[in-house]
């Protein structure tokens, strides 16, 4: 039950972290008129954030606490 309990609370810390990555603030940042590699910065940010937050999420529910 324990391994349950501390999976479910760092879900719900990635979660956290995920509101806090796609809220306006932190999005407004990113909103320039320059390229990565050819992709505008905030679609190259939106990316690389939803790609981490996948990363985190699938070690979090691989891994035992």
């Amino acid at each position: 039950m324990d391994n349950f309990d501390a999976t479910a609370q760092r879900m719900i810390a990635l979660c956290m972290l995920g509101v806090i990555l796609f809220n306006y603030p932190l999005l407004a940042v990113f909103n320039v008129d320059a390229t990565v590699l050819g992709i505008p910065v905030l679609y190259a940010y939106i990316f690389g954030a939803w790609s981490l937050l996948i990363a985190c999420m699938a070690y979090v529910v691989e891994t035992r606490p």
